[in-house]
């Protein structure tokens, strides 16, 4: 019994050492703050010789990584299930930045498509952002936890089957008649809408 308890104390002390090492200090935050910053501004400044959409894709590349590194750098110097969850968003908000600026380079029903697509990889992103959220939190019973992660999964699966059969309907505007009336009763059926 000694030798247990001498073990789970040397356990204990070893993780609290380990923690604390990891742990950052605000001059440590503050100086990557001001990494983060500068490499912002030098990833903007590549943008300003570029012209037309292919800047304005670069610009949103350089703000999201902007968005995303900050959102990483206060997850580590302060975790928190809150801070994991802006971390998601941050990524998920920029990826679709992105991806809708890069749409401007098409047109009509191209275009369309491309905008759909993009929203519903983000509320894909944002949907299981939720879920992972859910799943981390701790609850006072395996069954309490169980349930609200049935429920996050219930109302991610309706968010993207929605936002999937906007993008599916969006591809079906480029038909019309009989094929168009088909092509969107099949989307309603694969995302079950009604």
């Amino acid at each position: 019994m000694k030798k247990l308890t001498r073990t789970l104390i040397a356990s204990v002390a070893a993780g609290l050492m380990a923690t604390s090492s990891f742990a950052m200090t605000s001059a440590e935050h503050k100086t990557a703050k001001d990494r983060i910053s500068a490499e912002y501004k030098a990833a903007k400044e590549r943008c300003d010789g570029m012209n037309g959409n292919a800047k304005d894709i670069c610009t949103k590349e350089a703000k999201g990584a902007e968005d995303v590194a900050k959102a990483e750098l206060e997850s580590q110097y302060k975790p928190s299930e809150r801070n994991t969850r802006k971390l998601a968003e941050a990524r998920a908000d920029a990826e679709y930045n992105v991806a809708k600026e890069k749409c401007d380079d098409q047109q009509g029903n191209a275009k369309d498509v491309c905008v759909k697509d993009a929203k519903a990889a983000h509320v894909k992103a944002k949907e299981n952002a939720k879920v992972a959220a859910a799943q981390a939190k701790p609850a006072n019973t395996a069954a309490g936890q169980g349930a609200a992660v049935a429920e996050a999964r219930k109302d991610a699966s309706a968010e993207k089957n929605e936002a999937n059969y906007k993008a599916a309907r969006e591809r079906c505007d480029a038909m019309s008649g009989d094929a168009k009336s088909k092509c969107v009763d099949d989307a309603k059926r694969m995302y079950s809408q009604n």
